[in-house]
This record gives C-alpha cells, sequence and structure tokens, in this order.
C-alpha cells in the first residue's frame, strides 16, 4: 500500500492587519517530513508513506496567496491520503482556504481514494471539507497535549480501511456557538467533561472516532461554527452519535468560564502587586501569537514601567528593527530603543534606553533573539513572532522564569510547562488582534444568529452525512 502524506496547520486572525508568507511557514518536505517528531509513527510493514509536503507556522493573520500551493500528482498512483491540518487557515480572498485544498487534492487522487485528516480542536469545518474526506479525527485536549496521538488515530483508522477493503465514513452537526480557546480549556468545567466523555462515543458499534470542534472565533468568515463531526461504520449510529455531542455543547453554553484569575489588566497587575507569591505568570491574552495575535504590543511593559515593578520578565515582544539595534550596539551597549509596534502601527509601543543584557544568534536574522533591561524589567526582543511557552526557551537565553517575582508572556491558558510554575496564574483581558471580549469584535461575515454575539434564538442539531457516505 501507498499512502501519501502532507498538510497545512496555522490559524489566521481575520482581524490582524499583518498577512503570513511563505518565510513564516516551517515546510517540511520528503525524508524530513518522516523524520519529524510528529510523524515517526509513520511505520507499518505493508505500507509505503509517499511524503508530500507539511507546512506549520506560528499562527497569525490571513496567508497571502502565493504561500498557498502544492500537487499531489508527482506522488500518484496512491491507494491513501492522509493529511495533517489545523483547520482555521485564512487565504486573502477566499472563505474556505482548507475547504479549496482538500478539494484540489481528491481532484488529484479521484473518488476511490480514501482520504483521512487529523484537526486541531480549534478548526473550522465545512460541508465542503466533510464531502471530500472519509476519516476524521481531533484533538481532544487544550491546551494541546494530544497533537501526536490524535495524528495516531486518524492514521490508524485509514490503514485499517485499506486493509479490510471498507471505507469509513464522516458525519457532523453544526452548533453557532464560537467561544474563545480560553474559555473551553479541557482542564476546567464544562470541557474537562464534554471531551472526557468523547472516548465513551467509540466504543458504541458503528462509532469509530467521536470530536467536538470548538472552532476559531477569531475569523469572521461564514464557516466559523462549532460542530460535532463523527467517523463511523455506521450511519445512523454516526448521526445519532454526532447529534448527541453537538447537542451536549449547546446545552452548556452558558457555563464556560475562564479557568485562571483574570481582569483587566490594571486589575492583575493590583492582584500581582498584593502577591506574596512567586513566580506569578501574567498572560497577555489579547496579543497571544499562538492564538494568531501579532505578538508585538507592549501594553504591559507600558503599564509595569508606569507603577516602576522591579523583578518582571516580559517574554517576549516580536520587534525585529528593535533585535538588529540591539546586534548593532553589541551586548553591554544602552541603545535608545523603540519596542513594540513593529508590525502592526496600532500596537502600544515604548521608547526607552535599554541595556543589552544577551544576544542569541542561532545563524538566521529572522531567529534572532535579544534581551534587554529598562529600569528593573528584562524584556526578551524576538526578530520574528513567536511565543516563549516551553522552559528551554528561556534556558537558551540564560533565563530562569522560576527565579522572577512577575513573568509576562503572551499567551491565553499557559502551555503544559508553565503551568505548573505559576504561583498563581493570572489572565490579562489586554487589547489586541485575538481580544477575549469576542462580544464587541465585528461580525460582518459570520453566519447570524450565533452565541454568545446573539442569544435569543433556539437551536435543536441536525446531522448532515459526507457526500462521499450518502
Amino acid at each position: 500500500m501507498r499512502i501519501a502524506v502532507g498538510g497545512i496547520h496555522t490559524e489566521c486572525s481575520t482581524y490582524s492587519p499583518v498577512l503570513m508568507s511563505v518565510e513564516d511557514f516551517r515546510v517540511l518536505r520528503g525524508e524530513e517530513l518522516l523524520g519529524d517528531k510528529y510523524f515517526s509513527f509513520l511505520a507499518a510493514d505493508d505500507v509505503k508513506h509517499v511524503p508530500l509536503l507539511h507546512a506549520r507556522a506560528v499562527p497569525g493573520g490571513p496567508v497571502s496567496r502565493p504561500a498557498y500551493a502544492e500537487s499531489l500528482k508527482t506522488a500518484l498512483p496512491i491507494d491513501g491520503l492522509y493529511l495533517a491540518m489545523h483547520g482555521a487557515i485564512k487565504v486573502d480572498g477566499m472563505d474556505d482556504a482548507e475547504g479549496d485544498w482538500i478539494s484540489a487534492a481528491r481532484a488529484v487522487v479521484g473518488p476511490d481514494c480514501p482520504i483521512a485528516v487529523s484537526y486541531d480542536l480549534h478548526g473550522n469545518v465545512s460541508q465542503r471539507i466533510v464531502d471530500q474526506i472519509d476519516i476524521f479525527a481531533a484533538y481532544r485536549t487544550a491546551p494541546h497535549i494530544d497533537t501526536r496521538e490524535t495524528m495516531v488515530r486518524a492514521w490508524t483508522m485509514l490503514v485499517d480501511a485499506l486493509r479490510t477493503d471498507t471505507r469509513p465514513g464522516v458525519a457532523w452537526a453544526p452548533v453557532p456557538l464560537l467561544l474563545p480557546g480560553e474559555r473551553t480549556s479541557t482542564e476546567d468545567e464544562p470541557a474537562r467533561r464534554l471531551y472526557g466523555r468523547l472516548p465513551d462515543f467509540d466504543t458504541r458499534h458503528g462509532v469509530l472516532d467521536a470530536n467536538l470542534m470548538v472552532g476559531y472565533v477569531w475569523a469572521d468568515e461564514p464557516r466559523a461554527t462549532a460542530c460535532a463531526v463523527v467517523t463511523g461504520s455506521d450511519k445512523e449510529a454516526a448521526l445519532k452519535a454526532v447529534e448527541e455531542i453537538a447537542a451536549s455543547y449547546w446545552n452548556d453554553r452558558e457555563n464556560f468560564r475562564f479557568g485562571p484569575v483574570t481582569g483587566t489588566l490594571a486589575a492583575m497587575l493590583d492582584f500581582a502587586e498584593g502577591a506574596t507569591t512567586k513566580p506569578i505568570i501574567l498572560a497577555d491574552s489579547g496579543d497571544n501569537p499562538t492564538g494568531g495575535g501579532v505578538g508585538d504590543r507592549a501594553d504591559v511593559m507600558k503599564a509595569l514601567l508606569a507603577r516602576g515593578w522591579q523583578d518582571a520578565l516580559i517574554a517576549g515582544i516580536a520587534d525585529r528593527p528593535a533585535v538588529e539595534a540591539c546586534f548593532a550596539a553589541s551586548e553591554g551597549a544602552t541603545p535608545a530603543l523603540r519596542i513594540g509596534g513593529s508590525l502592526d502601527p496600532s500596537s502600544a509601543a515604548v521608547e526607552a534606553a535599554a541595556k543589552v543584557v544577551r544576544l542569541d544568534d542561532p545563524g538566521s536574522l529572522a531567529e534572532r533573539q535579544a534581551v534587554v533591561e529598562v529600569d528593573g524589567i528584562t524584556v526578551v526582543l524576538s526578530a520574528r513572532r513567536r511565543p516563549y511557552h516551553n522552559i528551554e526557551d528561556f534556558r537558551r537565553l540564560g533565563l530562569d522564569p522560576k527565579a522572577v517575582r512577575l513573568l509576562v508572556v503572551k499567551s491565553g491558558y499557559l502551555s503544559p510547562e508553565l503551568a505548573p510554575i505559576a504561583n498563581p496564574n493570572l489572565m490579562a483581558l489586554t487589547n489586541g488582534v485575538v481580544n477575549q471580549d469576542i462580544e464587541k469584535l465585528a461580525s460582518e461575515r459570520r453566519q447570524r444568529p450565533i452565541f454568545p454575539f446573539d442569544r435569543d434564538f433556539d437551536f435543536t442539531p441536525k446531522a448532515r452525512l459526507s457526500a462521499r457516505w450518502t
């Protein structure tokens, strides 16, 4: 058997003015793809895997059209196709990028080749996508700690289908409900309970894989919605499971809350000033690059300086001009910097003399980082948009996130490595293109009604089948 493997993985805030380009993606091809840690499970005695490409980027603004194209033709003939996706890409000028991309793949491989996809639970699904696929599996955790496990679920169903010469199908039910990931973390109720039930559906006769999609709220486009999706071997069983999952999510819609202590930036800094423990970790949620934020805002830095705060570490602010100025000045120098607002002109910035504490040059201008100090506050500057969610991100720069009184990261819910050390964990409802005050987001293209933008309407889930399963 020959199974082609590829995919494209990012999410795009339609509120961001910063278009993503080819250079923003880490692209794996050939043996590099097969050897990647996420794809290392691709091994079976009777399967030859044909690597296409997998493109992954830190979430951001819409993808410019030149970054969007690839062909399957050189891989033919194949018996199956596995695509590792995210589900919330916005290609400039296109409403349903994944639908277009997967439809193009279907046109190449033909009607007889089964297609399996794995998705982020924050992806958006459409009927166009469902009509092209035979197998669907999505993450069941947020923060995402089951990425590889989900990929294995999708791939295993595909291999089993090929070995047994059977064809599963996909059923789904849209739910007119859009909430941010920070209100639907699977570490908090009611999401913990709802996602905890999904494996029980998998044990039902005729159900192979049950999924609940939160969707991506910062995409103002028609397909943005929550939904339930089931891969099954029996149509009636799949339809019934889909409607149960969709109804359970809808019925809990009023119960979703932020997990950590949450409030305005001023309120969270007041809270931090009164705390006697450390490290206090403050999430700058409105500028979170892993949610599609620009990552260049200096609002928190400005507020800390105004308060005369000492012993704070801000990681990080994307500002390539400031990084280049630090490298031109060298370590120990105190150049005058404008920090922030380098990508989005509306982003807050700070002008100050900053002591260059450390320079990190991995060999690429885009990967350079600088650690600076301004009036007792340490700030990590990065040449590209990126998160600082892993302990190694700090260790590489000679920093210890556990040692500071206040650590500020551009995040929503904290990553699995930072959450255990937070003492306490605070989330500031800050400004940015992934602002958590979603009810005030412009909604010019969303399908209406949809909760919580609209509240006075009734909804009963109605399951739909893939066109390939009717």
